[in-house]
C-alpha cells in the first residue's frame, strides 16, 4: 500500500507527460513563413527563368551554326543553316529539300525574341571548307549576326546574348552588354 501510495505503479496525475511533435499553431505559423518566402522569390525565379531561355536560345542558335559548318567540312560541299522564326532553325544541304537537322523555338525558348543582322537575312551558306560563302544559293547575302534577347522582360533584367559569324566561318556567343575587357563582351 505504500507503494501505491507514492505514485510508484500509478501515473501521478500532478506530471503532465512530454509531448513531441508541433502544435498546430506552430506549424500554421510555419507554412505562412515559407509562403512569404516563396512570395518574395518568385519574381526573381521568373527572371532567372527568362534569361536561362535567352541562353538556351542563343546556345541553341551556336550549336546549329556549328553543325551546319561541320557537315558542309564532312560532306565537302555547300551547307545552309536558315534561321526562321524566333530561334527555330534549320541544317540542310544546299539546294535540297531535305533537313540534316532542324530545331523548334518551342524547345525552351519560347519568350525569346531574335535580330538577325542584316536585317531581311534569314540565311548563311558553309562551303566544304568551312568557311562563309560570300553570297547563298539565293544570291542573297548571309548574316553576321544575331541578338538573343527576351520579348518579356525589361531590358534591365534582360541578360541579351550575340551569336556572331566571322568570315572564315568562326562562330562566337558574346555579352554585347558586358564592360570592354571582359571575356564575355562582344
Amino acid at each position: 500500500m505504500l507503494d501505491h501510495q507514492q505514485g510508484g505503479g500509478m501515473l501521478n496525475p500532478g506530471l503532465k507527460p512530454c509531448q513531441g511533435g508541433f502544435t498546430l499553431i506552430e506549424l500554421m505559423i510555419g507554412i505562412v513563413i515559407l509562403a512569404i518566402l516563396v512570395s518574395l522569390s518568385m519574381p526573381s525565379f521568373q527572371v532567372w527563368l527568362q534569361n536561362s531561355q535567352i541562353r538556351n536560345a542563343a546556345e541553341s542558335i551556336s550549336n546549329g551554326l556549328q553543325r551546319a559548318r561541320s557537315e558542309a567540312v564532312t560532306r565537302n560541299i555547300d551547307v545552309e543553316f536558315v534561321l526562321s522564326g524566333n530561334s527555330s532553325w534549320v541544317v540542310k544541304v544546299a539546294g535540297l529539300a531535305d533537313d540534316i537537322e532542324s530545331r523548334s523555338n518551342t524547345e525552351g525558348s519560347r519568350n525569346v525574341s531574335v535580330t538577325i543582322t542584316p536585317n531581311g537575312l534569314d540565311t548563311i551558306t558553309y562551303n566544304g571548307f568551312g568557311g562563309v560563302k560570300t553570297l547563298n544559293l539565293d544570291s542573297s547575302m548571309p548574316f553576321t549576326q544575331i541578338d538573343v534577347d527576351s520579348s518579356v522582360l525589361s531590358s534591365a533584367e534582360s541578360q541579351e546574348l550575340r551569336v556572331t559569324i566571322g568570315t572564315g566561318g568562326n562562330i562566337r556567343m558574346c555579352d554585347p552588354n558586358a564592360p570592354a575587357g571582359n571575356p564575355r563582351a562582344c
